[in-house]
């Protein structure tokens, strides 16, 4: 027998509903949760004064019609370079141009006008938007 947990049902349904979205299991998502709020996170390196310095690029991700599609987001330069699918490779000055590649490529039919801070999400489990990083250091 598995040991089990007691949470609450809106806990438990927000889980099943992550779950569903990420066709994995609710045990996945509570240990990827866990895993997620028990591990610095992998851009983090020390610095020589003992705090946390993030890493200048940040992997990040978009699923849009049924496609995952990766890149690295770049806060100094604020560039976003993608590294897998048909733009891998390519390299764009904003989210936002990054954004409107993806969208163009896959559905060249509908206005690829979007916000590239809220389409492009963190690639560290968190779930997070770039946006939420957008003016971190």
């Amino acid at each position: 027998m598995s040991p089990t947990i007691d949470v609450d049902e809106q806990t438990y349904r927000s889980i099943e509903f992550a779950a569903r979205m990420g066709n994995t299991t609710a045990g996945e998502v509570v240990a990827r949760l866990v895993r997620t709020a028990s591990v610095p996170p992998s851009g983090a390196t020390a610095t020589d004064q003992g705090g946390v310095e993030p890493d200048r690029k940040v992997d990040v991700y978009v699923d849009y019609e049924g496609h995952r599609t990766r890149g690295n987001y770049d806060r100094d330069t604020k560039r976003i370079d993608i590294t897998s699918g048909p733009l891998a490779g390519q390299s764009f000055k904003t989210p936002t141009g990054a954004a409107r590649a993806v969208v163009a490529h896959y559905k060249p039919d509908v206005n690829p006008n979007r916000n590239g801070w809220s389409f492009w999400v963190l690639d560290d489990g968190s779930g997070e938007f770039l946006q939420t990083i957008r003016h971190s250091t």
